[in-house]
């Protein structure tokens, strides 16, 4: 793509007070002093303003703001009778936007500019089946055309190139469903154009800006990676070896416009990621940034020479750093905006202007347009400007201990009821959801999220704990994990819930656990393997059986797979098979003694239904109460607005039971939705009786 030059790994999924001072604001919170049990003296405070679920989940007024390469045009995504399309406006004047794209289901939020005037680019899958088509754009003739026309189809962007504006590199699996195919494709006609046919299980191609294929990769029976060279017609040699304890984060993932100069994210030899300028023909390496503490997060490289100008590290949270004056004076400008959150969303080929994103965890997004030539930034829109004033909460980064000494990175967002000076240590110990993200191979980090201001909003405490297997900390913190699932990387989830407990953040026996993908699976791990920690559960898209949850997945994860069965378990064998049930919930099912509540896709096309499906049986069997909510038109995780705000509903009135927070009636959150609740209705107070008189709505 025009402006990503890192490699992003990982599979995962997948929630009004003065903000801290910029002096403040990367440093970790200082821990709370108060005792587990605190004194009757420092009764809680009144409760803020409930903010509605519709201004938390509810679709967002503008998000997504691009400057097209010529700076001709402004586009954002933004609701259509509300289902978000991609909206267009001249550069000069955004408020005479209008919608080009016309989606009435699952509405188009994945789009980039081409270099191919008044062209754009979006994807889009069927009911969240991860079948992604490609698709472009004409905005002169309204013309939209699948790029991408091949049933059971997966289109992987390969990149776009102001060399070459009238056509895209992608990656296509119709031929062989396991392994992509690249193709050049005219974006005026829809032509493709085999560039390589992969006949020797690539998982991946790296190309040059002018679209010349420079490297290969393919992942090794033990788990490492070859980068292979080009080395005649459908021919490849050896480049360089990645061991498998690098493989997660170590890879090529840009080149600058002449071709001379590739970008390496490496770990060999070292523990956290550094970005290098490598030489491929005489293989020479140039150290551009390192941090001891984490890894390279992002990087910014000049629109049209590629040389990249700036790189970011990502530990408490992200922090960029100048590798050139000529930018140096933008990256201080930025920073006068706030003490959140910058990126740059886009650029102009000419690099004159920059489409600037700006958010605090308390504060969501607000866009800007920065001129660089005065340095001057004129505000454009905010995310959800209905939430300005509302009571949203900070968060604060914290250290904590494992018990076998490693450095847990996590963050912790207290209620106005607990903290209501919002200086990060409570008055008073609230109910706690640890929130557990997705992956694993992923990581939670500062920033504003619907989920935790939420949670926080109806009383809770939420913690977000980075255990070992998240990325972003060095190889060894992601190595420590192997097969560790159910082991020490839960262990690390009970060692923050400790240290809340004798912070004083919470007590006891006030925990709940929630989250998605390995989020959901760890909430069942913590309601079987530890059924005494959690008062409750949320599981959301979680695998409770590891053996089908291997035999499941899609057929282009194949050059992943390796990954699987060195890092968690090998389904191929028996031995193997036996271990991965070991450390399966559904394995443990008759230990649940605590209230579940479940919630799944459909069409899942990494954890199928059946995961969730398999649980809920056995929970039904063995008389164990549990809610179960189904979504037959979503996927992993729930992208139509309507289908969050039912689930969130569904999940405040469980919460409330459980820990007592306060509830939001389901009231009208239900409309437009597909929910439906196979098990368990009755267990929500309102949720049974809501779905009575509910018209089910399946848009995919």
């Amino acid at each position: 793509m025009r402006r990503s030059l890192l490699l992003s790994l990982g599979l995962a999924v997948v929630p009004a007070c003065s903000s801290p001072t910029p002096a403040d604001a990367g440093k970790a919170a200082p821990p709370a002093t108060k005792a587990a049990t605190p004194p009757a003296a420092a009764p809680a405070a009144e409760a803020p303003e409930l903010i509605p679920r519709e201004l938390l989940f509810g679709n967002p007024e503008r998000v997504n703001v691009q400057i097209s390469p010529d700076g001709q045009h402004l586009a954002y995504v933004a609701p259509v009778d509300g289902v978000l399309n991609v909206h267009v406006a001249p550069a000069g004047d955004p408020t005479a936007a209008k919608a080009v794209t016309a989606d009435k289901a699952r509405g188009i939020t994945q789009y980039f500019w081409s270099y191919r005037p008044d062209t754009l680019l979006y994807m889009r899958d069927t009911g969240g089946d991860e079948d992604f088509h490609l698709y472009s754009l004409d905005l002169k003739t309204g013309e939209s055309r699948d790029l991408t026309p091949f049933p059971k189809t997966r289109a992987a962007v390969n990149g776009v190139s102001h060399l070459h504006p009238d056509v895209v590199l992608v990656g296509m699996n119709d031929r062989d469903q396991q392994w992509h195919d690249l193709y050049r494709v005219d974006l005026a006609t829809g032509a493709r154009t085999l560039v390589e046919r992969n006949d020797q299980k690539l998982s991946g191609y790296v190309t040059d800006p002018d679209f010349k294929v420079r490297l290969a990769t393919r992942t090794r029976d033990d788990g490492g990676t070859e980068v292979l060279k080009p080395d005649g017609p459908g021919k490849w040699k050896v480049f360089e070896q990645i061991p498998f304890d690098d493989s997660l984060s170590t890879g090529f993932g840009g080149f600058t416009t002449d071709g001379k100069t590739a970008y390496l994210r490496e770990s060999r030899d070292r523990n956290t990621v550094a970005l290098y300028a490598v030489d491929l023909d005489t293989g020479a390496k140039k150290l551009l940034l390192e941090d001891p503490r984490a890894d390279i997060s992002s990087a910014m490289a000049d629109p049209r020479t590629g040389v990249v100008r700036a790189v970011a590290t990502n530990y408490l949270r992200e922090e960029w750093k100048a590798l050139d004056d000529s930018i140096s004076r933008d990256l201080e400008n930025l920073k006068a905006i706030g003490p959140g959150v910058v990126s740059v969303t886009s650029t102009t080929l000419d690099d004159s202007t920059w489409i600037v994103a700006y958010a605090a965890a308390e504060a969501p997004a607000i866009y800007y347009r920065y001129t660089r030539s005065g340095g001057s930034l004129t505000k454009l829109f905010a995310a959800r400007p209905a939430l300005e004033g509302k009571p949203l909460t900070k968060q604060w980064p914290q250290e904590i201990p494992s018990r076998d000494g490693l450095t847990l990175v996590s963050y912790l967002t207290l209620p106005h009821q607990s903290d209501p000076e919002q200086d990060g240590k409570p008055n008073t110990p609230a109910p706690l959801v640890l929130h557990v993200h997705g992956g694993p191979w992923a990581r939670d980090s500062y920033g504003y999220a619907s989920t935790p201001q939420w949670l926080a909003n109806r009383g809770y405490a939420v913690l977000q704990v980075n255990y070992r297997g998240s990325t972003g900390f060095g190889k060894d913190f992601v190595n420590k994990s192997n097969f560790e699932w159910s082991g020490k990387m839960h262990e690390d989830l009970i060692d923050a819930v400790d240290w809340a407990i004798k912070q004083g953040i919470t007590t006891a026996d006030q925990v709940a656990i929630m989250g998605g993908s390995y989020g959901g699976y760890a909430t069942l791990v913590g309601l079987t393997f530890t059924p005494d920690t959690f008062k409750c559960g949320v599981d959301v898209v979680g695998p409770s059986n590891l053996v089908t949850l291997f035999e499941t997945f899609p057929a282009y994860w194949a050059s992943f797979m390796q990954q699987w069965y060195h890092r968690v378990g090998d389904s191929r064998t028996d031995e193997g098979k036996q271990k991965l049930l070991a450390r399966s919930p559904i394995s443990h099912v008759d230990k649940i003694k605590k209230p579940l509540l479940i919630a799944q896709g459909a069409n899942d096309p990494r954890v199928k239904q059946a995961e969730s499906d398999q649980i809920v049986e056995a929970m039904k069997a063995k008389n164990i109460p549990v809610t179960y909510v189904l979504f037959p038109d979503e996927g992993h995780g729930f992208a139509r607005s309507e289908n969050n705000k039912a689930f969130t509903a569904a999940a405040e009135g469980f919460l409330g039971t459980c820990l007592g927070g306060r509830v939001e009636p389901v009231g009208k959150d239900l409309a437009g939705s597909s929910i439906t609740v196979p098990v368990g209705a009755d267990i929500v107070p309102g949720l049974a009786d809501a779905l009575r008189s509910h018209t089910q709505a399946i848009k995919n």
